[in-house]
């Protein structure tokens, strides 16, 4: 049974899932969920996953929610296909995993929604929301910069999941006008361009529709 990803493209969680799959070189079928007719809050998709949120993976029996529980799974089960994301020494690994999702999701996520979701669904972005979130990301790129400064990667020398789960909201961020975030931090800059450039990452980024 092919891995069933229930999801949007548009959506960064369901592009962290996919970004996953397609690392490990694993075949998925993406199932679209239509959000503005509710379909996520339906008895069929409460089933798979009761808070009616995307993504779901479907794989054979398992049904995993939570974008970073999908890819953790995956890349745990199928450690043997495509890029290990798995390093053997994991201290420096678990901690920046931790650090994506409480320090940098936090910030970077309210920018995205602000400068590209908003309006694209005909809502007023709230520039001094927008301002301060970007003083809250600035503030923590200031330490991914000195911290990759001496690392090529958030949890070493090797490429992992704690950099793929950074890459959806990254790439959003580089379409608004606080691109500048990113690119005005030479180490943070060329992190984003070594692990955009690898073909899992291109094949998943040819899938978002902007």
């Amino acid at each position: 049974m092919a891995i069933k990803v229930y999801g949007l493209p548009q959506s960064n969680n369901a592009l962290r899932a996919m970004a996953a799959l397609n690392e490990k070189e694993l075949e998925y079928e993406l199932c679209p969920v239509d959000l503005q007719s509710g379909a996520h809050k339906k008895p069929e998709f409460l089933a798979l996953n009761p808070f009616g949120q995307i993504p779901v993976v479907q794989d054979g029996d398992d049904i995993i929610f939570e974008s970073r529980a999908i890819s953790r799974y995956i890349a745990t089960k199928y450690k043997e296909s495509g890029a290990d994301l798995l390093p053997v020494n994991s201290a420096k690994f678990e901690t920046w995993l931790q650090v994506e999702s409480s320090q940098f999701y936090p910030a970077i996520s309210e920018l995205n929604f602000e400068l590209l979701f908003k309006p694209m669904f005909g809502m007023t972005t709230d520039m001094s929301n927008v301002e301060k979130q970007a003083e809250k990301l600035s503030a923590v790129l200031d330490v991914y910069e000195a911290h990759l400064a001496k690392n090529k990667y958030v949890a070493g020398e090797v490429f992992t999941l704690a950099d793929l789960n950074h890459m959806p909201e990254i790439f959003l961020l580089l379409k608004s006008p606080k691109a500048e975030l990113i690119t005005s931090k030479p180490h943070v800059k060329a992190w984003w361009e070594d692990i955009s450039a690898r073909p899992a990452w291109k094949k998943t980024a040819a899938s978002i529709p902007l």
